[in-house]
């Protein structure tokens, strides 16, 4: 809530890497406090978990069937800063991870870090050109799906049109008006 962010602050939001890969996540604390509580939410299996606590004199305790070798708590800066270091990753360690402190018989809990492992990672969009040794196949692919987005794609050409024909349909009473003011103007001098 809006308490556990003036007491504790948690860094990154959100983390997407590789499985085997480890990763770390940071929590910084405002207050005195006894030690810090690692919590793990599962999405997927809808469940609130205890991972590890480790107090202001380095002594740590984990949850139950929580790995120590998976699992560890570093602090820096005379007990102000805790990072969570989670090395193996797995796609079941996905799951939003949460520092917490006790306060008044109370958990406050910091903002979340959401965890997301993969057994491969997206690809960002090719940008370097493939050599020409390969097919043509992909270049055709690739210059069809570039029309579609260029000058020629529907989404472009309708409004175009549909701006178009509004314009013209709006010049009509305008161009009507125009002929009677004229053929009135028309009259007036050949009537004198």
């Amino acid at each position: 809530g809006f308490y556990a962010n003036l007491l504790l602050t948690q860094t990154p939001e959100h983390i997407l890497t590789q499985t085997n890969n480890k990763t770390e996540i940071l929590c910084e604390l405002k207050k005195e406090h006894t030690g810090v509580y690692w919590y793990r939410w599962s999405q997927e299996r809808q469940h609130f978990e205890f991972l590890v606590f480790s107090n202001t004199l380095g002594k740590t305790t984990y949850g139950t069937n929580v790995s120590q070798d998976k699992f560890s708590v570093h602090e820096a800066r005379s007990h102000s800063s805790y990072s969570l270091h989670i090395s193996h990753l797995h796609p079941s360690d996905n799951g939003t991870y949460y520092c917490s402190v006790s306060q008044s018989s109370q958990l406050l809990l910091g903002s979340g870090t959401q965890l997301s492992v993969a057994d491969a990672l997206p690809l960002p969009p090719k940008t370097t050109q493939t050599p020409l040794s390969k097919k043509p196949v992909p270049w055709i692919i690739e210059s069809k799906a570039a029309s579609k987005k260029g000058l020629c794609s529907p989404l472009v050409w309708i409004p175009l049109a549909a701006g178009v024909l509004l314009l013209l349909l709006g010049l009509i009473p305008i161009a009507h008006h125009l002929y009677r003011l004229r053929r009135r103007l028309w009259l007036r001098i050949h009537r004198q």
